[in-house]
């Protein structure tokens, strides 16, 4: 539903943000509608910026986090530690824990429904005012929604159940026994649904703008001086930043978010011309997993698709290969460690990184399969060795029999998607089609893709190994056959 007060919003936005002191907005930016192209608001800019310009400066007083918000001090015994053994800032798995004190994802949880629903009373509220009330993230699609996906990986990574036993057990019951700190005097409260919902708002708005806080006066590492690191290990907080979040972002980018000891500033990488707008970067993240925490795609990120193949596939597969006894099978399988099996494989390009600009150079190849992938084939295929040396007799067969499961296994995995590239393509050309039909076939066109690039890979070195195994002896297949 549109807004009619979007665009007074963004200037009452801009006006709050010059207030803080130390906050600086170039003159030469502005905040842009970009809903016509299913951006929602945007920074361009409005005449030609130089390299090294520096474009706002966010005070970190502006920042909303444990910090700066009054919740924390109002309800001390809930904020007594920042909570970093929980430091991934993910929700707990499966919700249970009911005490101690909240995680960081919680924690800015609770913080940003504490600041809704003060209303006018937050000295946030026009920032507030601009964050979206309605979102593209997979959280909010429906079952039939989902189902367009088809056999993506990323399906499976969404959490709903899990955030719901997350809000339920730790963000509900601080609510309910606080009501006279999160409610102003004569207000109403909020029915636990009406909560919940308000809840998956404000955790959609956290996944998709807030920012893991660092510091960039802290000692460098030299290793990674050359490399663009996104969500920093044992960030020591989270939090809502201001203006940073109006930026949309890409995997070639243009501006960058520089962390400082009082503020936080937003860098022109390269010259940017008027009218382009301002890019930040949220890191190599394929499709899938740019739909699932920001809800949208872009053709550029389609080099960082991944997708990823179960050990069980692999296992039916190498099953079926071999030809094995149940017994012989059954002994060499439950000699695995299962603390040291890994249940899936991502599969991956190896998509290069961007440059000191923001760009990238040449094109993402796909040029490895799953390196954890081979060890844990060749683990199983070494125990079957132990029971029947016949089998496997030396390296080479042992890399043929490798080789030729993983192909068949990623063919099979391939075919678990319904629709072909091609039926995609014609799809994508039809007038009936929706924003999320259309973004859904992209995640699954790249992972389609992905997979027959990995396909076409197993299958030429596995012609190599073969070629290799003829010039020494029968190949494996034929011997089988003869067995």
């Amino acid at each position: 539903m549109a807004d009619p007060g979007f665009d007074s919003k963004s200037v009452s936005f801009l006006d709050w943000f010059k207030a803080w002191p130390g906050a600086t907005f170039h003159p030469n930016i502005e905040i842009r509608d970009l809903r016509a192209k299913g951006a929602g608001r945007g920074i361009v800019a409005a005449s030609n910026i130089p390299e090294d310009t520096v474009l706002f400066t966010i005070p970190r007083a502006a920042i909303i986090n444990t910090q700066t918000s009054d919740l924390p001090r109002r309800i001390p015994e809930v904020f007594e530690t920042t909570g970093l053994e929980d430091a991934d800032n993910e929700a707990d798995e499966d919700g249970s824990e009911t005490s101690g004190p909240p995680d960081n994802w919680s924690s800015l949880i609770l913080i940003m429904i504490y600041e809704y629903l003060q209303g006018s009373n937050s000295r946030w509220r026009p920032y507030l005012d601009v964050l979206p009330d309605q979102f593209e993230t997979l959280m909010w699609w429906s079952d039939q929604q989902l189902a367009e996906l088809q056999a993506s990986s990323i399906v499976s990574k969404i959490g709903k159940d899990e955030a719901d036993d997350m809000f339920r057990a730790k963000v509900l019951p601080v609510i309910a026994e606080h009501a006279d700190v999160f409610y102003p005097e004569g207000s109403a409260k909020l029915s636990d649904d009406q909560l919940m919902t308000l809840a998956h708002r404000m955790g959609s708005t956290i996944m998709a703008y807030a920012f893991d806080l660092e510091n960039d006066d802290e000692e460098a590492d030299p290793e990674n001086d050359d490399e663009w690191v996104e969500d920093k290990e044992g960030a020591l907080m989270m939090g809502m930043v201001p203006m940073a979040d109006i930026l949309n972002a890409d995997a070639e980018f243009n501006a960058h978010v520089n962390h400082g000891e009082d503020s936080l500033t937003v860098t022109a990488l390269r010259p940017i011309p008027a009218g382009e707008e301002i890019l930040n970067y949220y890191g190599p993240l394929g499709n899938g997993e740019l739909l699932r925490r920001y809800g949208y795609v872009t053709d550029r990120h389609a080099r960082h698709d991944v997708t990823e193949i179960s050990w069980d596939l692999i296992l039916s597969v190498l099953k079926e290969k071999l030809i094995l006894d149940e017994e012989t099978w059954g002994k060499a399988v439950n000699e695995l460690d299962l603390e040291e099996i890994e249940d899936a494989f991502v599969i991956e390009r190896d998509s290069g990184e961007p440059n000191a600009q923001g760009e990238f150079v040449g094109e993402a190849a796909f040029k490895e399969l799953p390196s954890d992938l081979i060890e844990q084939i060749h683990t199983l295929l070494k125990e079957i060795r132990k029971l029947s040396p016949a089998t496997i007799p030396d390296k080479t067969i042992r890399d043929e029999i490798t080789l030729s499961a993983v192909h068949r296994a990623l063919e099979l995995r391939l075919a678990q998607y319904p629709t072909n590239q091609m039926t995609d393509l014609a799809l994508l050309s039809g007038d009936n089609i929706s924003d999320r039909q259309k973004k859904a076939i992209a995640v699954r066109w790249g992972e389609k893709g992905l997979l027959q690039e990995a396909v076409d890979f197993a299958q030429e070195k596995l012609l190599k190994v073969q070629s290799k195994a003829g010039q020494e002896s029968e190949p494996y297949a034929k011997r089988q056959r003869t067995r």
